[in-house]
């Protein structure tokens, strides 16, 4: 999408953390008029305020908040353009909107510049304690074109949903302004860090200092770059944090190292695979739903053993033959699984193309294209076998990437379902990148979803995990736990120092958190998935990648998180590398729980056991595990989703 020649190709922005009284209206307005003209005077030319900086955030109902509403435009509106056209900038301000011709409320965003309104933006995503007194906004994700690039907008919780940063960077948006009131969790959230990444757009967070009606506040009000790395932040207290808005950086929308790995956020896409996205599959019960016409059923769960091995490229030398390929691989599996005698994983996770090994660079000795192709094995077929011997053998699920030579003579990159029995479950990648695209076709398998003891499986690799669709489609599916076989050697997660906020709970480590902005992290939680992740590690024979490969939660309110990642061996090369492992819990009630008697009983009436325990049927209730209620899902607004699907915009 074309956008219009900006005025101001690069320009200073800043973000006001602000930490307003609440129901002192016209003290916060006043304190806020002065944040903003200061910035305005240090060279800003775009302003944000947090979320309901005008009046506070906390209120209990549409009667009490009611004396603080206005209409857009309005009083507020009017003072806040007076001073961007004193000072010919943007400012972002929002606060509690009535909308006259119905007396509906709403948490909205208002963009003033130098000749007045420039549009409003109405939080679609609502926070818990929004619907006691707001509507869900009608007005979808605008972007306004201005001398300042292609801006838009989006509000606190709609930063838990990709979708909400997604659609307007596929209406070419530059920058998000983001306006938040974020709470429990050490900031810059690794989700406002997601969305930039995501989408290659500057991040503005703007959010509130302190404590109000017992809830604290994060602040960590930033400006984030479109990489996702922090540009500069502020922790607690007041203040104003300043950056530099670049649009050049913001429009070119490639990614990746100067390995193997680039490709491009939006061109890479694949809307067609996207469809279910604009579904509300999960609006009603979660297993009454996917077992609608005794179809589908969630199988049911289990506590079960993932692992995971993160291999170095050191150790897998490019190969001759398949042969050798796969008898290396098999012995070092044996060896690995010998040494956790008698604790085994129940499912394995591999890297990806294993068989016959990472796509090397042109710096190598061997044709790269060539390499692949002659590499490439038949599914079933002699290697299958041998792994699903080794799978009986050990009595586990092996999940591993491969180079795949099909039926109807394509190439395809590959991940593979192996259990004792043979070949269970296949996908074919779909996001390629630059360099699958010389040697593989895109995947014609959609995202599948297989059924196992240890739960739902979806498969997928890494660089389709980059892609927030992908997990999201998956979820929407049902899925317990994603694997993701990965060749990858971006992105790095950004570290970040500790904060001076004193939380009731602690939600991050004390110290400094090298991991902080860890986007398999961030997949898994706002997915509410299981992530299991395997990554090669390190550089030879002009191959590279990152590690990083970890098996992660669906939730982590608290810290320390259940996770586990790949641990630096004392041996730079191991000969035999260390399996690493988890214990994830599937099953629908966290005591393990399963009922499939029909209700038979009517309310408040006790089923006669001796505990006044009621009879009751699990799939009339929201499953107890997170994993299996999967609650964010619920909370989605398809309705405003359709973008995400559009061939063209």
């Amino acid at each position: 999408m074309s956008a219009p020649v900006p005025t101001y190709p690069r320009y200073r922005a800043a973000a006001i953390q602000f930490d307003p009284a609440l129901g002192e209206k016209e003290q916060n307005i006043q304190a806020l008029l002065g944040l903003a003209k200061e910035a305005a005077q240090n060279g800003a030319k775009l302003i944000v305020l947090p979320e309901m900086a005008t009046t506070g955030y906390c209120w209990i109902s549409r009667e009490e908040v009611a004396p603080y509403v206005e209409p857009i435009p309005g009083p507020t509106t009017d003072r806040f353009s007076q001073l961007a056209a004193t000072y010919d900038c943007y400012i972002a301000v929002s606060f509690p909107e009535v909308d006259p011709a119905t007396s509906v409320y709403y948490n909205s965003m208002v963009l003033i510049g130098p000749k007045g309104l420039v549009g409003t933006y109405r939080k679609i995503h609502s926070y818990i304690s929004e619907p006691r007194w707001a509507r869900d906004g009608d007005l979808g994700f605008p972007v306004w074109d201005t001398p300042l690039g292609r801006l838009a907008g989006i509000i606190c919780m709609d930063a838990e949903y990709f979708e909400s940063a997604r659609i307007p960077a596929l209406h070419g948006a530059d920058v998000l302004l983001f306006p938040t009131n974020w709470l429990e969790e050490k900031s810059p959230s690794s989700r406002w860090m997601a969305r930039a990444f995501e989408n290659g757009v500057y991040f503005i967070a703007a959010n509130r200092a302190g404590c109000e009606r017992g809830v604290q506040f994060s602040g960590g009000s930033c400006i984030l770059n479109p990489d996702g790395s922090i540009q500069s932040y502020i922790d607690d207290g007041q203040g104003i944090v300043y950056g530099e808005i670049d649009l050049e950086q913001s429009r070119k929308k490639r990614w990746g190292s100067s390995w193997q790995n680039e490709g491009d956020r939006l061109a890479d896409r694949r809307p067609e695979e996207y469809i279910t996205l604009v579904h509300n599959t999960y609006l009603w019960e979660p297993l009454k739903y996917h077992s609608l016409y005794d179809m589908g059923e969630l199988p049911p769960g289990q506590l079960s053993c993932v692992g995971f091995l993160q291999l170095d490229l050191h150790n897998f030398p490019l190969r001759a033959s398949k042969e050798t390929a796969i008898y290396h691989l098999t012995d070092l599996l044996r060896s690995t699984l010998r040494d956790l005698d008698p604790a085994r994983p129940d499912v394995l996770v591999l890297p990806e193309l294993l068989l016959p090994g990472p796509f090397p660079e042109e710096e190598s000795s061997i044709d790269p294209v060539d390499y692949m192709r002659e590499g490439a094995i038949s599914v079933p077929g002699s290697e299958t076998d041998a792994l699903a011997a080794l799978a009986a053998e050990y009595q586990l699920s092996l999940i591993l990437g491969i180079a795949e030579k099909a039926e109807d003579g394509n190439y395809y990159n590959t991940v593979l379902l192996i259990d004792p029995e043979g070949v269970y479950g296949k996908y074919r990648k779909l996001h390629l990148t630059r360099n699958d695209r010389r040697w593989a076709s895109p995947g014609n398998l959609g995202l599948p979803t297989f059924d196992t003891p240890w739960g739902r499986i979806g498969l997928t690799t890494g660089y389709d995990v980059l892609f927030p669709e992908t997990v999201r489609v998956l979820a929407g599916k049902g899925a317990d736990l994603v694997c993701a076989p990965a060749y990858l050697n971006f992105p790095d997660p950004i570290g970040l120092g500790p904060s001076r906020i004193s939380y009731g709970f602690k939600v991050a480590p004390d110290d400094y958190d090298p991991t902080h902005s860890l986007l398999w992290r961030v997949r898994a939680t706002e997915h509410q998935v299981y992530l299991a992740l395997a990554n090669w590690n390190g550089k030879a024979e002009g191959r590279a990648a990152n590690g990083y490969s970890g098996i992660f939660p669906p939730a982590n309110e608290t810290y320390p998180w259940k996770e586990v990642l790949a641990e630096e061996e004392e041996d730079i090369f191991p000969a035999t590398p260390s399996i690493t492992m988890m214990t994830i819990d599937t099953r629908e009630q966290r005591n393990g729980r399963r009922s499939t008697t029909h209700l038979r009983y009517a309310p408040g009436e006790i089923s006669g056991s001796l505990t006044g325990e009621l009879d009751y049927n699990v799939r009339d209730t929201i499953p107890g595990n997170v994993v299996r209620g999967k609650p964010l899902l619920r909370k989605r607004m398809p309705y405003w989703y359709l973008d995400l699907v559009r061939k063209s915009l």
